[in-house]
This record gives structure tokens, sequence and C-alpha cells, in this order.
């Protein structure tokens, strides 16, 4: 329901007697839930309206009523700031308008506090310890919501999975806020009595001082991160800066080193909620506003990668910690030959010596390595193409697989006699590294570099799902050897 400012006048007249209005002014507000006005009665005093404009908000008026009774003069006389103090109220239908004395000072937008003359950031970081070290017992007596750290993230949790069923939230915003609400260092808060809707519109400035704090409907026991996000939108992060080191010094507990941090998410996570609540009532013009304010902040992300809201930022993986996925086991630390060129190898099998090679399988299979010149001269060739185990592992590999061994097949190293070693240019020179033509079996090619483009999400190996690539298959599958 939507009422002029005169209306606003004449209802303030019924709801406290005597009071004449001379003057009415409109006065800044939520303005989905209320309209405000300043009056001016023809004693020169001045009084505030507010009226609600449907039931949800009229329970909240309500309910700050409850609050500000709560605050007892005692209590009233230790704060450094004023309250208001309802005057009358005035019921029709299901809505309450109510009329509040008069609190000096007016409202300041954001970018009017940063620029403020005198030290504004501190006066609020003052304010806001105060808020922040009333007795935990106001809002207990006030029958007011009371939220532990884990219980509140716990709820925020529930909101984003709630937020997520619009079909409306960019996957790369939904996937941010659940990595911080997920992350528990973040979460470490002392909870503290928080206002619950403090932004630049509810504090009353004067001559560089905040007289009064208005707007007392969400009060809770919280997380006092949650009064710090309006300074989020300040154009100058440093103004933010100065007010959490005033607040810090004048607050009655330990510092929260990760406060701004909740507070960038509350104040992102504030416009999944708008939208959210736009659905609920069925106001497209509110749903709309929040959908083009998520396109805004997703591309401000993208572009500037917006403000740090995670305790740890999970760091990105560099393509130098991605390494082949070795499923063979080597016994040796001297590089493994790669058999998959079969021109080099004969002249690999000559670089190793003979009473240096084993056989692969049990003791009892094993035989002894026949002497160069016997009748096992004929024999076959060094067969170095993958063993048992890679291969079952490996079906994808592109080899036949009825050419793999069976599964209780042992391959079987064998020497390359003496008198077959290759001579004249085809002799490899004794002398050389045996790794300097051959492939590492936890590396790239010889002559190949990473590639560090490459995705660190595309593992390679079989476990991720993946065919591995021909000519890399072998280096995944070395043959066991022992040196001795």
């Amino acid at each position: 329901m939507t009422r002029t400012p005169t209306e606003l006048a004449a209802i303030a007249s019924a709801a406290v007697p005597g009071l004449t209005p001379a003057g009415v002014a409109t006065a800044p507000d939520d303005a989905a839930d209320f309209q405000s006005a300043v009056l001016l009665d023809d004693a020169g005093k001045r009084w505030r309206v507010r009226s609600p404009k449907h039931a949800e908000a009229s329970v909240r008026l309500e309910t700050e009523l409850h609050v500000l009774r709560c605050f007892t003069p005692a209590v009233r006389a230790e704060l450094p700031f004023l309250l208001p103090n309802v005057a009358g109220t005035v019921r029709q239908g299901n809505l309450s308008t109510f009329v509040y004395s008069h609190v000096p000072g007016s409202t300041r937008s954001i970018d009017q506090l940063v620029a403020e003359p005198g030290n504004i950031a501190a006066e609020l970081g003052r304010i806001m310890a105060a808020i922040h070290d009333l007795p935990l017992e106001l809002v207990h007596s006030a029958d007011l919501p009371s939220y532990s750290a884990d219980e509140f993230r716990q709820r925020k949790l529930n909101e984003l999975d709630q937020a997520a069923t619009t079909g409306k939230i960019p996957s790369s915003l939904l996937l941010r806020w659940e990595n911080a609400l997920e992350d528990a260092a973040l979460w470490q808060f002392q909870p503290s009595v928080v206002h619950g809707d403090l932004h630049e519109d509810q504090l009353l400035i004067d001559q560089a001082r905040v007289t009064g704090v208005n707007g007392w409907t969400d009060m809770r026991i919280g997380d006092p991160a949650d009064d710090f996000a309006w300074l989020i939108a300040a154009n100058d992060q440093r103004f933010a800066d100065s007010v959490l080191e005033s607040y810090s010094v004048a607050v009655q507990r330990a510092p929260d080193r990760h406060l701004l941090r909740r507070a960038a998410l509350s104040a992102e996570f504030a416009v999944a909620q708008w939208l959210v609540r736009g659905i609920a009532i069925d106001d497209p013009a509110v749903v709309a506003e929040a959908e083009e304010m998520l396109a805004a902040l997703e591309s401000d992300i993208a572009e500037y990668g917006g403000q740090p809201i995670s305790a740890d930022p999970p760091e990105r993986p560099h393509s130098e910690s991605v390494a082949p996925i070795s499923t063979g086991e080597v016994e040796t630390s001297d590089p493994v030959p790669d058999s998959r060129h079969d021109d080099d190898a004969e002249a690999n099998a000559a670089e190793i010596p003979d009473e240096a090679i084993v056989t692969t399988g049990t003791d009892d299979d094993a035989e002894a390595a026949p002497e160069p010149g016997s009748d096992a001269d004929d024999g076959p060739d060094l067969d170095t193409s993958r063993t048992n185990d890679t291969a079952d592992q490996d079906p994808a590999g592109g080899a036949d697989a009825s050419a793999r061994p069976a599964d209780n097949d042992k391959v079987t190293v064998q020497p390359v006699p003496a008198d077959e070693y290759p001579e004249g240019d085809d002799a490899v020179d004794s002398g050389s590294d045996p790794s300097s033509d051959v492939d590492s079996d936890n590396g790239p090619d010889s002559g190949e570099e990473a590639d560090p483009d490459r995705s660190p999400e595309r593992e390679v190996g079989p476990d991720r799902g993946d065919a591995p690539d021909p000519g890399t298959a072998d280096r995944q599958d070395p043959v066991t050897r022992t040196r001795t």
C-alpha cells in the first residue's frame, strides 16, 4: 500500500494525541518495505512516521517496537548515540503505522560519508563496536533470533540451496559462494548482538558525528560481519579498512581477521536473497532488477577478481604439478630404456652388462643368463613391450588385446649375444649416458617440453577415464629391471 506524505501526516495526528502537523517531507527508507516522512508540528517539534507497504513489513515494525522497549534507560545511557522512542501507532487492516520521536541529524550517502570532513570512519567504528558489545541478554529477553557460528553458516548454506533452485544464479557465483561457505576457517567468529539492517540510511549524522541509529527491526545474535556489508560498496576501500581499524580497537573482543571477507560475501549474497524475495512475492520488477545486478556482479568478478571472500583462496594448479601416472614399478634409480623405438632396442640392450640382467617372475621360474656363444644365441630378441599388470590396466592403449600376455605369463629379458653387438656406425658409445637417447618413464619424450597451457584437470592415466595417447602408453609401462 502506497501513501502520500500528507496521508502519513494525517495518520500521525491520529496516533499521537495533540500532534498538529504544520509541515511534512519525505524521508529515506527501505523503498521495498516502508514509506517514511518527517513531520513538523505547530510547536516546532519534529516527528518521524514509518508506514509498512505489506504485512511482513508491518510485523518487522512491531518487532522493532518490542526491541526498543528492551533498551532500558540504563542501557541507553551507555550508548554513544541516541535511539528513537515510539510515540504512537495506528492499525489499519493488517498494517500498523508507527510514529517516533525525532532524533537530530540527517542521512548521508556512502560517497558523502567517504568525503565527509573529519574522521567519520573512526566514529563509525566506535558506533558499531558499541552495538556489538550490547549484552546478549538484551536479545534473549526480547525473544529474538540467536545463532552460533556454525548455525549461522548452516543457515547461509540453506539459503544458498534455495537460491540455486531458482535457476537464475550464474554458476560461477554459486561456486564462489559455496567455496566460501565451506571454508571452515572463515567461520571461526564469536557471535554478538548485531543491528541486522545497518546501512547509511539508518545513520543520522551531525557535524561529523553519529547522533542516532534507526531501523532496529532485524536485531539478533549472529555474525558481526553482517553490519559491515554496506561498507563494501564504498568506492574507496581504505574507508572500510579505517572503520575496521577503529572498530578493532574499541570492541571488547578478540580481533576477527576474516571479518571483512565475510562482509564481502554477505554483500554479494544479498543480491541472491533479493532475487529469492522477488520470486516469493511474485514481483517481476524485483526479479528483473536482481537478475541485472547478478549479471553485473558476475561480470565485475570475472574482469577484476572481486573482493576476497575466502580465508584461504584455492591456488590454481600449474602444469608443472601434473606428472604422468606410472602404473608399473621401477626398481632402479637409473633411467630405464624405452623400447618404443624398435630400431634402438638392440643398442639399448648392448649397454646392459650380461651379469646385471635378471628375469621377472618368481625365483623358481628364473633362468640363468646364458653365456655368449651358447645354444641360446638364437634366442628371442629383447622384448620390452609392456608388463602384464599394465596391459590389464590399459585396455585403450591401441594395441591388439589378443597380443598381450595372459595374466599368468611372465616377461623374460634375454641377453643379446656379444658377437651380435652392433659395430661400426651403428655401435653405441659405451661411455654415453643411456638416458640421453631414451625417455624417462616419468616425463615427456626427449626434446619435448611440458605444455604450460595444459589443463590441470586432464591428468594422464586410465584412472581419469581417458584413453592414453598411443605415443605415451609405453612411458607409463616400464619393464622391471634391477641393476647390481
